[in-house]
């Protein structure tokens, strides 16, 4: 199918005298003729990657191309590195298909090159036609089956497993880890189907970097899942290195975009198998949550690397708060002023009650710290000498980071 569209497209730029380049509706790179004119960093990051950014997607829709019948002449944009542009959308019936790209830097291409280029659509649109309905039809069912592993009964993930095997979507059925990338909008903004585009193209071109039979993907509304089912290839990356890969991919795709403010990439524990993986991505997506809550953890947060927050992360937080943890904790958090206090404290506990350790972390004189803490138990009702009352003072002061009651210091 790439043979026929890529003898079209080498037919048009012949016909019009200058490269051409054919995506298909969701703006991902399809074909490209020979390049030899004037290339911008657009163009060049196109090919190169195979896909558009997710900011000169969004241009390009303020432009109208998604709605465009005839053929649209964009302006050039400094910013985004990007020439004058010829967009000949294809269209069949109702249904748009893609668009074909002509780079006009001085604005010599007439309209009688354009409808020279548009004679030869009609087997270009019966080509993506046919390229866009196998594509579709593959990547729904791939869709569906992944689905299927994430939140339907164990008979039907075992039915989804097989059907991925048939089908040669995976290369086989393996250990399986969930990593997870969850989207942080920005204060005040809702995520945006920008957002959620950089958000695949992330996760694609990870599939991409571990080989696509070795892993699956889905997108939600606020998050992305990959699953990665390894352990046949010899040097395959670890779910770390691909969880960091992915990050990264996360980066660069969500840069520059306003409605995002960060990302978190959480990683599941590894399962048997894809129809264990539900299990395997509860662990990832919740582990990305408590990232999103405690950006100390970085941005990627690993489920067995959590400590206490795996336990406290699935509490129902509507029925335990740290006041229900050690109610005279909650004395502390109410008042601002004894924000010094609670660091203080939380650093006393997280070192087990070493006073000496306490004092070289916060580079306290030792008389200092003991006054900070005998404050706190007068204030909290408390005893620090005894274990339980630590305990429950500790677990408190954790479960108010999770809950975003308690955010000062680290």
């Amino acid at each position: 199918m790439h043979g026929e569209l890529q003898r079209i497209v080498d037919a048009v730029a012949a016909r019009v005298g200058r490269p051409a380049l054919i995506e298909d509706r969701r703006q991902r790179v399809v074909v490209y003729s020979e390049h030899d004119g004037p290339m911008d960093e657009v163009r060049r990051m196109s090919i190169l990657r195979r896909q558009t950014t997710p900011e000169v997607i969004a241009w390009f829709r303020r432009m109208g191309v998604l709605t465009a019948r005839e053929p649209v002449r964009t302006p050039a944009d400094v910013d985004l590195d990007l020439l004058p542009r010829v967009c000949v959308p294809i269209w069949h019936d109702d249904l748009l298909l893609g668009f074909v790209w002509f780079i006009d830097d001085d604005g010599s291409m007439t309209d009688a090159d354009i409808a020279t280029a548009t004679s030869a659509f009609t087997d270009l649109s019966l080509a993506l036609y046919r390229e866009n309905l196998l594509g579709e039809l593959a990547s729904q069912r791939e869709s569906e089956a992944t689905r299927t592993l994430l939140v339907e009964s164990a008979q039907a993930r075992a039915h989804a497993v097989r059907a991925l095997l048939e089908e040669g979507t995976v290369a086989g059925d393996g250990p399986t880890t969930a990593v997870v990338a969850q989207l942080v909008p920005a204060a005040g903004r809702h995520l945006d189907e920008v957002a959620r585009i950089a958000l695949e193209q992330a996760l694609v071109a990870t599939r991409r970097w571990l080989g696509v039979r070795e892993s699956l993907h889905m997108v939600w509304p606020d998050h992305g899942v990959l699953l990665i089912s390894g352990g046949r290839i010899a040097g395959q990356p670890t779910p770390k290195v691909a969880a960091e890969h992915l990050d990264e991919a996360l980066g660069q795709a969500t840069r520059g975009l306003s409605s995002v403010e960060r990302t978190v990439t959480g990683i599941g524990q590894s399962r048997p198998g894809l129809a264990d993986a539900v299990e395997s991505y509860r662990e990832a997506v919740q582990a990305a949550r408590v990232g999103v809550q405690l950006p100390a953890l970085g941005r990627v947060v690993s489920w067995s690397g959590l400590g206490i927050y795996r336990v406290l992360s699935q509490l129902d937080g509507r029925d335990l708060d740290a006041a229900g943890v050690h109610p005279g904790l909650e004395r502390l958090l109410r008042d601002d002023a004894h924000q010094v206090l609670l660091e203080t404290l939380e650093a006393y506990l997280d070192l087990a009650g070493n006073a000496h350790a306490t004092a070289e972390k916060l580079r306290l004189h030792r008389t200092t710290l003991y006054y900070r803490l005998q404050r706190v138990e007068q204030l909290a009702d408390t005893d620090l000498k005894d274990g339980n009352e630590r305990l429950c003072l500790h677990l408190a002061m954790k479960l108010g980071r999770l809950t975003g009651h308690y955010r000062s210091g680290s």
